[in-house]
């Protein structure tokens, strides 16, 4: 008999009962028992099962273990409502060659989940969606802060949406499940966190709001805290929320938060397992960290201090100083990896960098803690364009570019509550000579997808509610030396206001940064920090937050901040908001220099559209059989055409020349319609134009579309055949007009009326049949005495 084996996260377990007996029998037998008695509260019959429960506002948060996927090296079903979330962790025992922390997060909707089955053609799920993508990357910035520094081993978080409400929101959902399942395992991590949602109904803040009451919100913000009242990852959107506003949102955040984790401390310390001990955590070596100092250190501050180097030319500098150091430090260092030789001269760099900002406050390129980079706009830079604008920050350069298209062009997507459509959506490239480097063009990645919604979320709050177009804007990073999202929302309200499209109001977009000096006897606590307006490349990599907002003069429409430690200050996020806010209201003085308000109209070039009246009288001539008038109207001009009620079409057509050439013939196909006045009950000449099976196509007048004329209405008696009554083409007959047809607009006509009855023989009654028979016989006899 074959041994059978579970795999476990790069572990093989092989059930002793099933092992062929050898002279190790025995050391296996033993090594198997530990290993069960290892795990037996997390597999088998003997399993703990917990649950805690934390009141959040009207909601009721319910975390629960020990049921489900006990392989896995956590599990936790998090549940509010009727939604429920199951979140796995496993993380493999040996290190990756890799030197970093190989985390990946994999959040799936599941259509089972909503009672539905998957549309597309093999009726099951398929790729990940954008939703999935941005909500597993939400996830990954709330939980990869907290693991521990130098922990290099392949973790794997997989977010299953066990069922759905509709009303409830299973994304802070599978933040909290996430958390617990890794609070309780033996996956060494220094949380938990806690994740909440804040909307603004009203002047009302609501926790953990429904979905109805997002609908009504104006504010979306998802808060993740971590013990300490400290915020690990804020993602937010709104409706020109005031400053004070979104600060206090932060605060009740926080506040809910802390409830989160207090329960998740105590369901770990009820059933979660002692952490792992590591074989191998990445630490750099002192005595290599101060040698690299020695021989590099003055140089690399040096290159750090001269205001004159740019992005190439100062990563070329310390790399020709790199090369140099690390082959002295491999002769003095014989017996040291290479990597750890590499890592030591980037720890030196990176101290330097921050000591350089928190002892000197100096920033690399000279600026002031406080100041924006030099800021250059322009638009219109092509004619055939709809709308178009280059922003340009320091050396970060995006061209935005605006098309417009018909409402049937809107984006459609399918989500558990539903279908859902979008007129506007925003677009980010990011191709690899924005940093000179060379890479694969492909689609679309999970970076690129982040920054592109985080820049549409931005700019959406103001477009207009009623606007004729399906409006796509197309932010393409031409160059990229840090905040190059925040950068395409302001590009994007440029060309926007190039396509003469009527925004409520300009965004603009900022990135602050963090260099903070923790204090080792307080968690939490810094000794100094430093925050970094208007943020580089680099003061981004080495720095320990990359904290974006964007908004008009008047709020704030977006908010983003992606922290690299384990925790926040409330203070420090406080003072960020308000640095941001300073400079997001410079930038946008800077742009309106450029262009002041929305053009007052679009470009002659852009598309225009048309609505139409088509009376139900006219509607079959112009659709035509089948819908063949206006297939080949759409194929002949480019325009396209939509139904918007009973006897109005939308005509939408991608140039002026275009909508002219429709509009030609849809007069032609409209012209010979009846438009003369016809009186209900009145009587007309009819001239015959074709025979059919089914009646007679006439016409009242010359220019008219001939009608049916049914074979019920020809004559009294039953008509098979018009031909049957001698009709032919060009005859005249006489027709009575009843007016037209409710549900399709056609003539209704009758010859029959105008017809002397027949006398009909059919009885009505007993009486009246019997007397029909008596006068039948009468007759016979007579004609028999005859």
């Amino acid at each position: 008999m074959a041994a059978s084996s579970v795999r476990h996260a790069g572990r093989q377990f092989v059930p002793c009962a099933l092992r062929i007996p050898s002279r190790h029998a025995m050391a296996s037998s033993v090594a198997c028992r530990a290993v069960l008695l290892r795990r037996s509260h997390n597999w088998g019959g003997k399993a703990v099962q917990k649950d805690v429960q934390v009141q959040l506002g009207d909601t009721k948060l319910e975390i629960s273990t020990g049921k489900l996927a006990r392989f896995a090296d956590g599990c936790a079903v998090a549940q509010m409502g009727d939604t429920s979330v199951m979140v796995t962790a496993v993380s493999k025992t040996k290190p990756t060659l890799s030197q970093f922390l190989p985390l990946t997060v994999d959040y799936r909707q599941k259509a089972a989940a909503a009672g539905r089955i998957p549309t597309n053609h093999l009726r099951r799920e398929l790729g990940q969606t954008d939703v999935e993508i941005l909500t597993s990357r939400l996830i990954d910035r709330s939980i990869r802060p907290m693991f521990p520094s130098g922990y290099y081993y392949d973790t794997q978080v997989i977010c299953n949406l066990l069922a759905v409400d509709g009303a409830n929101d299973p994304e802070v959902l599978a933040i909290n499940g996430a958390s617990a399942a890794l609070a309780i395992s033996d996956i060494p991590w220094n949380g938990p966190v806690g994740a909440v949602r804040i909307g603004l109904v009203g002047d009302e803040f609501v926790v953990n709001p429904t979905r109805k009451d997002l609908s009504q919100s104006s504010l979306n913000l998802v808060v993740t805290g971590a013990a300490r009242s400290t915020i690990v990852m804020l993602e937010g959107s709104a409706e020109n929320v005031m400053q004070p506003q979104l600060c206090h949102a932060i605060k009740i955040g926080v506040k809910h938060a802390q409830q989160v984790v207090l329960a998740l401390d105590k369901l770990a310390m009820e059933v979660g397992r002692e952490k792992r001990s590591v074989p191998k955590m990445y630490n750099i070596q002192k005595d290599l960290l101060d040698a690299a100092r020695e021989l590099a250190g003055s140089s690399v501050l040096k290159i750090l201090n001269d205001v004159t180097h740019d992005k190439i030319s100062r990563d070329e500098a310390v790399n020709k100083i790199r090369l140099h150091a690390e082959e002295q430090l491999r002769e003095k260092f014989p017996e040291t990896e290479p990597f750890d030789i590499m890592e030591a001269f980037s720890a030196m760099v990176r101290d330097i960098f921050r000591n350089m900002i928190l002892d000197e406050s100096r920033r690399c390129d000279g600026r002031h803690l406080s100041d924006l980079r030099p800021i250059a706009c322009e638009v219109d830079l092509y004619g055939p364009l709809h709308g178009s604008a280059i922003f340009q920050r320091g050396q970060t350069q995006v061209l935005c570019t605006v098309t417009f298209d018909s409402l049937e062009s809107s984006l459609k997507s399918i989500t558990t509550s539903g279908v859902k459509e979008r007129n506007f959506f925003l677009h980010y490239e990011f191709p690899p000579f924005a940093t000179n480097e060379i890479g694969r063009v492909s689609g679309m990645n999970r970076r690129e997808l982040g920054h592109g919604t985080l820049a549409e979320k931005a700019v959406r709050p103001v477009m207009p509610k009623d606007f004729p177009f399906t409006t796509r804007v197309t932010a393409e990073v031409l160059e990229s030396n840090g905040s190059s999202s925040m950068a395409s929302a302001c590009g994007a309200t440029l060309a926007l206001m190039d396509a003469g499209v009527p925004i409520s109001a300009p965004i603009a977009g900022v990135a602050v940064g963090l260099v903070s000096r923790e204090d080792p006897e307080k968690p939490g606590h810094f000794l100094d920090y430093k925050l970094l307006t208007d943020i580089l490349g680099i003061e981004d990599y080495l720095g320990d937050m990359d904290f974006k907002m964007a908004g008009s003069k008047k709020g704030i429409t977006a908010l983003q901040a992606d922290v690299k430690i384990p925790g926040l200050p409330l203070k420090v996020v406080m003072e960020a908001v308000q640095q941001a806010s300073v400079a997001k209201s410079e930038i946008l003085n800077i742009m309106l220099q450029t262009l002041p308000r929305p053009r007052a109209s679009r470009k002659e070039n852009g598309p225009t559209t048309e609505m139409i009246h088509v009376p139900i009288s006219k509607r079959p001539r112009f659709v035509g059989p089948g819908g063949y008038n206006l297939r080949k109207l759409q194929a002949e001009t480019g325009v396209t055409v939509s139904q918007a009620d009973e006897e109005t079409f939308s005509v939408f057509a991608p140039t002026p020349e275009a909508m002219n050439e429709a509009r030609e013939v849809i007069q032609e196909l409209s012209k010979d319609d009846q438009e003369q006045q016809l009186d209900f009950g009145a009587v007309y000449t009819a001239t015959i134009t074709e025979l059919r099976d089914v009646g007679v196509m006439v016409k009242l007048y010359p220019n008219m579309t001939p009608v049916l004329l049914h074979n019920l209405q020809l004559d009294q008696r039953r008509v098979l055949h018009p031909s049957a009554l001698g009709l032919q083409v060009g005859q005249e007959i006489q027709v009575k007009y009843f007016g037209r047809d409710p549900t399709d607009g056609r003539m209704r006509l009758s010859r029959k009326v105008l017809q002397a009855p027949i006398e009909s023989t059919v009885p009505r009654t007993l009486n009246d049949r019997h007397s029909i028979s008596f006068a039948s016989e009468k007759n016979d006899a007579q004609e028999a005495a005859k």
